[in-house]
């Protein structure tokens, strides 16, 4: 006998039925048990996330309705019933006791990942709702990169980056995270595409959804951009910065961040959510002094941290002895591009040509640091 089902829009019970409306983003979540007021706890916050999640009492006879969702929350009135069910990710055990050994015994013997006390975990499990809604899986690569100096060709690297990743087929953010920099959307060719800029997310606050921070920036040649606007604006809070990260790195591919050489608080938000830091460093002797103290206040900020060295070279550097300096690892030599500035007369910007120095050497970067499987 099938084990009956029941899911709830405004307080009625429908057997079989999934609580909400059109426009969902695949499947919903499921939830397990019989605890009413629990129950209407979780569809609280389900709402809360956008999401219309599936309800049963037991784990559902039909395979793929336990494996399909992307998360199942398991409340622990029915987690006994689950012993035994086929291993999967996404397993969230729900209640309410504080600080009980038995649960976690008892998520273990579940294969739950988590566990979760209402009502101190309700933003946490909002959050991984609305991330499973939209897809959420490996979060995107995030490289940044800065000067060794000004003039360095950070932000010429940067964009170069931008493009190379998005002819890989991969959903790809350029991020202008310096204020007195140019702005990237001008170095792209975007300056004139409507959207957001830095200045509409200052009084952004919790959770962005990744779908709509991507879909409101501009675009150009297949890279959404986020710069700074024309007229002058107040500075990013942290908390804003710390947000609109979060977001563009849920949606997975690849976001390039353009980084200040002085660090504040918004710089400090950008830091500790990258995964790769590169340092452009031209081959002189003054260059690699200042690079030296960037590289100390990068240090305990940034998990690794690389060198891109810049010829040409004074008498005695070359690209290692330029990273060895610096104590960092190489990432690379960024090679002389003459048709750069041609390019940008032309209205390309860096890296636009994927034959030419710039865009094989980005290219080439991505071949190394992507992961393999395709485009995200």
């Amino acid at each position: 006998m099938q084990e009956p089902t029941a899911s709830r829009t405004g307080g009625a019970e429908h057997g079989g039925t999934r609580h909400g409306g059109e426009g969902v983003r695949g499947p919903g979540p499921l939830i397990l048990t019989e605890d009413v007021a629990l129950l209407d706890d979780l569809l609280r916050l389900c709402a809360a996330a956008g999401v219309e999640p599936e309800v049963h009492h037991r784990v559902p006879e039909r395979r793929t309705s336990w494996t399909d969702p992307p998360l199942v929350l398991v409340g622990e009135d029915v987690a006994a019933r689950c012993r035994g069910a086929a291993r999967r990710p996404g397993v969230v055990l729900v209640g309410r006791a504080q600080d009980d050994p038995a649960a976690w015994r008892l998520a273990v013997e579940i294969g739950a990942d988590s566990v979760l006390r209402l009502p101190d975990a309700e933003s946490l499990l909002v959050d991984r709702l609305a991330d499973a809604a939209e897809g959420a899986g490996r979060t995107a690569l995030t490289v940044g990169i800065v000067g060794g100096r000004g003039g360095a060709g950070a932000s010429t690297l940067a964009c170069g980056l931008a493009l190379a990743a998005a002819r890989t087929g991969r959903r790809t953010l350029l991020v202008d995270a310096d204020p007195l920099g140019g702005g990237l959307d001008v170095l792209l060719g975007a300056e004139r595409e409507k959207g957001h800029r830095w200045g509409d997310f200052a009084a952004s606050r919790g959770r962005l959804a990744g779908g709509a921070l991507e879909e409101s920036l501009p675009a150009a040649h297949g890279v959404r951009v986020l710069s700074w606007g024309r007229e002058p604006t107040g500075a990013v809070p942290p908390g804003a910065v710390r947000s609109v990260l979060a977001a563009a790195r849920r949606r997975g591919g690849v976001v390039v961040v353009d980084l200040p050489r002085a660090v504040d608080g918004a710089g400090a938000e950008v830091l500790a959510q990258l995964d790769l830091g590169l340092l452009v460093v031209p081959g002189e002797l003054r260059a690699v002094a200042a690079a030296h103290r960037i590289t100390t206040a990068l240090a305990t900020a940034v998990r690794d941290l690389r060198a891109v060295v810049r010829g040409p070279y004074a008498a005695g550097l070359d690209e290692c002895r330029v990273a060895d300096a610096l104590r960092l690892p190489l990432a690379g030599e960024m090679p002389y591009d003459p048709g750069i500035a041609a390019d940008q007369d032309e209205g390309a910007p860096p890296g636009a040509d994927r034959k030419g120095p710039l865009g094989r050497f980005c290219a080439a970067f991505w071949e190394c640091a992507l992961p393999t499987g395709g485009a995200a």
